[in-house]
């Protein structure tokens, strides 16, 4: 089998074995040893060296793709050892010709210390344009398509690799082979909650500049991109009974939904207020807690729904639409609290100054003391008025506490899951309204032992990455269609 390999340098050792792994199932073809440009090339026998800046540069990957001559060129992306399976490539490769594929990823086993586990992926779909998408490390590219992408000058020193990737997916079908046939190394070892608030860390800003710019480039290819033009929001359609109401589906919360309440009863301001707890049918006191503040306070409105089958967006639906819900619908976890008295009003206030359709505040990571915990402040402020509901698509949350004007919520109505149906409806505003933002720290987000998402399984991280790239897909073709019938 002819295919060219390329293979990130790390020391003579590794790398010999990476070498000599590839060339026990390659009988032609050449095998490029990408060194750092500035550092001596390893005498490593059957390799020829090319040197590059970083794997993630357009320099890079021009060099790479130009020095191609075979029909797939593979790409290992990691510096670590390399295990393959009997005939993996020989398989990625049929799989690549009978799909005309311009790109086949493949499941793979991970090695973490001593132990070795399955590390299966999920199908790429039109949706699936955020950057941290994994392909694992052992891309086969149909060389064809690449160079044909590549000729689209560009000059990206972190984005390359993702620009590259959502070209090809222009141009032909990306196809994942669900079986094992490799087996990497697993360096980063922190937990899926650390890594999820990556995009957000201000050292990775220059990075998520250039990963937008490509993500809306991309948008604009597929007539996916939207205008920074956006529907006026009329506030006096509708009379309501009070401003804002603050909702709070919860289940089995009993130690932390009397502090959440609190923390709304404590709000100071201009207008009258409530809160909408939607109890799904707690078995463990919360009822008991929930009723014992209803008894105390007119404010407190406690909804238990008829239905047995309801999400947290189902519980959302029932706030929406309870005729005791407010002009704007304010979200507060069971588990967290407000950082303030002020945030109800500052919220509100935004609505009216940014004449918006949803209002997104910031929030700050604790425990259960309220001591600041990593990553810390969440703030987003990568969204921009202009271009944030492109870049959405291309990040896995627009951040909290989410408010929304209650009229264009219950048009839209919420998915009735518990994950993703506030990025659902984010999306889905976003379509034809501005999002307003707060860079304030609105809410505390408490970490504890009976809230923490910190470490899925993969699984898992599976299920809730598909379900948010199918969210994405529904979107992106809904922009699609909404541009065609704009003559775009």
């Amino acid at each position: 089998m002819k295919i060219d390999s390329y293979i990130l340098y790390n020391d003579r050792e590794t790398s010999s074995k990476v070498v000599k792994t590839i060339q026990s199932q390659t009988e032609e073809g050449k095998i490029f040893l990408l060194v750092k440009k500035g550092t001596t090339p390893p005498d490593i026998a059957g390799c020829e060296p090319l040197f590059i800046d970083q794997l993630q540069s357009s320099e890079s990957i021009r060099t790479i793709v130009s020095h191609a001559t075979t029909p797939f060129l593979l790409l290992y992306t990691k510096e670590s050892e390399l295990g393959l399976e009997e005939k993996a490539l020989q398989e990625m490769a049929e799989i690549g010709e009978r799909h005309q594929a311009g790109l086949i990823y493949a499941d793979y086993f991970e090695r973490k210390g001593e132990s070795i586990e399955n590390h299966p992926l999920i199908d790429c779909q039109l949706g699936s344009v955020r950057d941290d998408f994994q392909f694992g490390s052992l891309l086969l590219i149909n060389t064809a398509v690449a160079k044909q992408v590549i000729e689209q000058k560009t000059g990206y020193q972190y984005a390359a690799l993702y620009d590259l990737r959502l070209k090809i997916s222009q141009k032909a079908p990306i196809v994942h082979f669900p079986k094992m046939l490799y087996t990497e190394i697993e360096q980063d070892q922190r937990a899926s909650g650390e890594k999820q608030f990556d995009y957000v860390n201000p050292r990775n800003r220059a990075v998520q500049i250039e990963m937008e710019q490509a993500c809306t480039e991309h948008l604009k290819a597929i007539n996916a991109f939207l205008a920074p033009q956006f529907k006026q929001v009329n506030f006096e359609t509708e009379s309501f009974k009070v401003e804002a109401s603050v909702i709070i589906p919860v289940k089995n919360r009993v130690k932390t939904i009397c502090d959440a309440i609190d923390s709304v009863l404590a709000q100071e301001t201009k207008f009258p207020f409530n809160v909408i707890i939607v109890n799904n049918h707690s078995t463990d006191g919360t009822t008991e807690a929930i009723q014992k503040k209803a008894n105390t306070d007119k404010r407190v409105v406690h909804v238990i729904p008829e239905r047995q089958d309801l999400g947290i967006g189902g519980c959302w639906n029932e706030g929406l639409n309870h005729p005791q819900c407010g002009r704007f619908a304010v979200q507060l976890d069971s588990d967290d609290i407000y950082s303030g008295p002020s945030t109800l009003q500052k919220i509100v206030d935004s609505f009216y100054a940014q004449n918006c359709a949803m209002v997104i505040g910031t929030y700050q990571i604790t425990n259960f003391q309220l001591e600041p915990i990593p990553p810390g402040i969440i703030d987003h402020k990568e969204w921009t008025p202009d271009n944030g509901r492109n870049n959405a698509l291309r990040i896995n949350g627009l951040g909290a506490p989410r408010a929304f004007y209650t009229p264009i919520a219950k048009s839209i109505s919420f998915p009735n899951s518990s994950y993703g149906e506030d990025y659902a409806m984010g999306l889905a505003i976003s379509r034809d309204y501005q999002i307003g933002r707060i860079y304030d720290v609105l809410y505390n987000c408490r970490r504890w032992e009976g809230n923490s998402d910190a470490a899925l399984s993969i699984e898992k991280q599976n299920k809730n990455n598909q379900y948010k790239d199918s969210l994405r897909t529904q979107e992106i073709e809904a922009r699609i269609a909404k541009n065609r019938r704009n003559g775009q």
